[in-house]
């Protein structure tokens, strides 16, 4: 994935960037009404889109299609539901699990936008500063794991640019026997690379002392006033939901028949609380672009 542009929300301390994450994310895996997750697909593409612009929209178009076909494939497995709309193989193909099939696909689709938000704005330096003297081990191993993915597919490409010159490589006729060949090979040459890097690493932090002593950090963080005053309103905005969740305004049954929380009465404020904490990032980040182009325009 390609690296997300800095903004506003990028800027607030670590720990506020990772509190937001970390209840956003929960709140994606444990929703399951059709109307909360959709405000929740709507809060993440936006903050999305604002972090990586028109690259965003190939991850997208990349997820639809796998969320649509969980969405297809999920009735062939769970026949539970009274509303059968054809029989496939002698099977049921009910309603209610084809839309339980949509929401999985959305959740997937959720996770996937919101852990994309998280790579941009929750950098290796912010995650070892944050949790570097509690868990050394843990948080090193955890930003080198994140780091690898995208080096990985980096020098993949290198790699297959490389052979190509030097004409090795594969077109876009090629058989796909070629094609496996070719990608296996690119593969065997990424597994020597990581290998003898993770050797070259091990020997430098060695070298360097790596745990004879206490560790410190590069980048020095210190809560401010506003940092305390957006931890402040994320935590009134997920109160307000927990606390309407608690009364069941989020209660969603696909199977055996469809049954979902009205979204009426007070009701209403636990979802206009979740929407404005899904919003929060994307909220400042439009806030500080509008600022910064009146400041301009002032000059």
């Amino acid at each position: 994935m390609a690296e997300g542009r800095r903004d506003a929300f990028s800027a607030f301390h670590p720990a506020v960037n990772f509190i937001f994450f970390l209840i956003a994310i929960g709140f994606g895996v444990v929703v399951q009404h059709p109307v909360y997750l959709t405000a929740g697909l709507l809060g993440a593409a936006a903050y999305y889109f604002l972090l990586y612009g028109k690259k965003g929209a190939k991850l997208l178009l990349a997820l639809l299609p796998v969320a649509c076909l969980i969405a297809l494939f999920n009735p062939l497995f769970n026949t539970r539901g009274d509303v059968v709309l054809f029989l496939l193989f002698g099977r049921p193909y009910t309603l209610e699990a084809l839309l339980y099939g949509c929401a999985v696909g959305g959740m997937l689709l959720l996770m996937m936008l919101w852990f994309g938000c998280y790579s941009a704005v929750m950098t290796g330096d912010k995650f070892t500063s944050l949790f570097g003297n509690l868990i050394p081990s843990l948080s090193l191993l955890l930003v080198m794991i994140f780091r690898m993915v995208p080096e990985l597919a980096r020098k993949g490409r290198q790699i297959t640019e490389a052979r190509k010159c030097i004409g090795k490589g594969t077109g876009a006729h090629s058989r796909y026997r070629d094609k496996a060949k070719e990608g296996l090979t690119v593969l065997g040459c990424l597994t020597a690379w990581s290998l003898e890097g993770s050797i070259v690493t091990a020997d430098s932090m060695k070298s360097r002392g790596y745990g004879c002593g206490k560790r410190t950090s590069f980048r020095l963080s210190r809560m401010t006033g506003r940092d305390w005053g957006a931890l402040f309103v994320m935590a009134v905005l997920a109160a307000g939901f927990l606390t309407f969740a608690a009364m069941g305004s989020t209660e969603a049954a696909f199977t055996p028949k469809l049954s979902f929380a009205a979204l009426q009465g007070w009701n209403i404020l636990g979802f206009a609380a979740y929407c404005l904490y899904l919003l929060l990032p994307a909220a400042i980040h439009i806030e500080e672009a509008l600022r910064w182009r009146a400041w301009k325009s002032g000059i």
